[in-house]
């Protein structure tokens, strides 16, 4: 390497500097399955990181489906669905996805960030739009710089002002509007009910990437689109294996035509090695798992529920969130990595999300929901982080409505 670039390379001194201070979060090895208590370290852990919202990764008829497709099918691919990567199995869960979903047709990807990079590129060209909303997930962002188009961004969930920048765009130009229906960080829910009568009156298309929408809201955690009673008004529906339905994949779902014509042109399907078969059996087995056994959504949402209350009895602030993924907002950098060590020193996994992912101001912690969390749990973290947000002056003792040492 050149020196320049090695100039470069030693100036990013972030994980240097977290590192110093005792308070880099990042990477920490866990030994176990993705429960909701894990190994690190030798020492059992509270995980509430996880993005396995009904907890089932560790289900053991998802891991006995997988072991028998390996039986079947081996262990890869080795090629691409538009090649030789194309199996039986694929071709099933796509079948499976298109009924569950409610879709015409749909497709398969790697990874949740490959649908989202595979399907926006290839429909909008030099002379289109698209409008994201400013805290769409980075997957989103880099579709769009994969594509010609213009990419025009509008304050969160915000309809006015999307109305407003639709209505001073070309009318002859294909639009795309695109958004999270569960937004990642906050938590919040997209306001689909308003985009649907904004992209009906400016003739723009609607894409959805329900990654954190799917096994948590809508009739049997079809997503966003359900939740609003708008699933068919949605055109395109993005998603990820990789989170409630126990696996790592993506895809898309949409019509026929569009799914056809993504399948001849989508970069990231055409070139990548298509999901191994155990992954795709896992995703069909946690599907007969939702349908079959709604109790793990409702045990989601009686766990989200009830931290709610519990946080916001502690005085903490969790902003405007309406799923699982509940922020506790920090407001400083430095303080919410402090927040998270000590947090992880009495046995808790909770995420630090700062700068750039959000705007530094708005610092938090991510603590996010499974279905098999206990109520014992529960209080437990949460009487973890208010002793520690008291430590740090995230909030006041005497303004919340327990004792620190309830």
């Amino acid at each position: 390497m050149n020196q320049k670039l090695l100039d470069k390379i030693n100036a990013f001194a972030i994980p240097d500097d977290l590192r110093t201070a005792g308070v880099y979060p990042y990477f920490r090895v866990i030994e176990s399955e993705q429960d909701t208590m894990v190994n690190i370290g030798g020492n059992p852990v509270l995980m509430f990181g996880s993005n396995s919202y009904l907890g089932l990764t560790n289900h053991p008829r998802i891991k006995e489906a997988a072991k028998k497709a390996i039986d079947i099918y081996g262990t890869g691919c080795a090629g691409s669905r538009f090649l030789n990567g194309t199996l039986k199995i694929h071709i099933e869960l796509e079948e499976l996805l298109c009924d569950y979903l409610k879709r015409e047709a749909v497709l398969l990807y790697s990874t949740g960030f490959q649908a989202n990079l595979g399907a926006i590129a290839p429909l909008a060209g030099r002379h289109d739009y698209i409008l994201i909303d400013e805290r769409v997930h980075a997957s989103i962002i880099d579709a769009t710089r994969l594509s010609y188009a213009k990419v025009l961004k509008f304050r969160h969930n915000d309809m006015a002002d999307l109305d407003d920048i639709m209505s001073r765009l070309n009318t002859d130009s294909n639009k795309f509007i695109v958004v999270d229906g569960i937004f990642s960080m906050e938590g919040d829910i997209a306001n689909l009910p308003e985009m649907v009568k904004i992209a009906k009156k400016y003739d723009a298309n609607l894409i959805v990437d329900d990654a954190h929408s799917v096994g948590v809201i809508g009739k049997e955690g079809i997503g966003t689109g359900s939740h609003f009673d708008l699933h068919q008004e949605v055109d395109m529906q993005i998603g990820t294996f990789s989170k409630s339905l126990a696996s790592l994949g993506g895809f898309i779902a949409s019509s026929a035509d569009v799914i056809d014509y993504l399948k001849h042109t989508s970069r990231s399907l055409i070139f990548s090695a298509s999901m191994t078969p155990s992954s795709a059996a896992s995703v069909m087995e946690a599907i007969h798992i939702i349908r079959e056994e709604p109790e793990h959504i409702e045990n989601l949402w009686k766990n989200t529920h009830l931290s709610m209350k519990i946080f916001n009895e502690m005085g903490f602030e969790i902003g405007h969130t309406e799923s699982p993924i509940i922020p506790v907002y920090i407001r400083d950098n430095m303080k919410t990595f402090e927040f998270s060590r000590l947090c992880f020193q009495e046995g808790l996994f909770i995420n630090p999300v700062v700068s750039p992912a959000v705007p530094s101001e708005e610092s938090l912690i991510r603590f996010s929901l499974m279905a098999n969390h206990t109520y014992e749990q529960i209080e437990r973290a949460a009487d973890i982080m208010y002793r520690n947000a008291v430590k740090l002056g995230v909030i006041d003792a005497r303004k919340a409505s327990v004792l620190i040492n309830k």
